[in-house]
């Protein structure tokens, strides 16, 4: 994942334990992907460690099998929108984490980052975002927008 940092602030704000763990796993095991580590734990292990992270097991397994930038997507196209992930991530925690959950498991990545190159994201995420509701919902709430 992504670390986003305010302009005001003086160091980066990883967001949620699932990306401190994630990242852990990636400089760890720099040789293994992170479904390798996953698998090397007991189900035990995964259930406390998806448990902390308020997710399930099987979303835990998802998102070390997706990386640490599965959701980079999802950062990306609220700045394209004027959104302030960090704002997000402050406000409403368990929403963000849903939202990055819902971007790792996307099939319309490629479409995303293309339309995000060349500054369609706007107009056409609706069509294939399944954050689209969420983020329309955002743009409506002044108090979640790039200054």
């Amino acid at each position: 994942m992504t670390e986003i940092a305010r302009p005001d602030a003086a160091t980066p704000y990883e967001p949620g334990f699932a990306g401190r763990f994630l990242r852990w796993c990636a400089k760890a095991y720099s040789a293994a992907s992170e479904a390798e580590v996953i698998a090397t734990m007991d189900e035990r292990m995964i259930s406390e460690i998806a448990r902390d992270c308020s997710i399930s097991p099987q979303d835990l397994v998802r998102l070390a099998r997706a990386g640490p930038e599965a959701a980079d997507e999802m950062l990306a196209m609220m700045r394209h929108l004027g959104i302030d992930p960090v704002e997000v991530l402050l406000q409403h925690p368990a929403l963000f984490r849903d939202m990055q959950l819902r971007c790792a498991k996307c099939s319309a990545k490629s479409r995303c980052r293309r339309d995000l190159s060349n500054s369609n994201a706007g107009k056409q995420f609706g069509h294939y975002c399944g954050n689209s509701d969420e983020l329309n919902a955002m743009r409506t709430q002044p108090n979640l927008m790039l200054d």
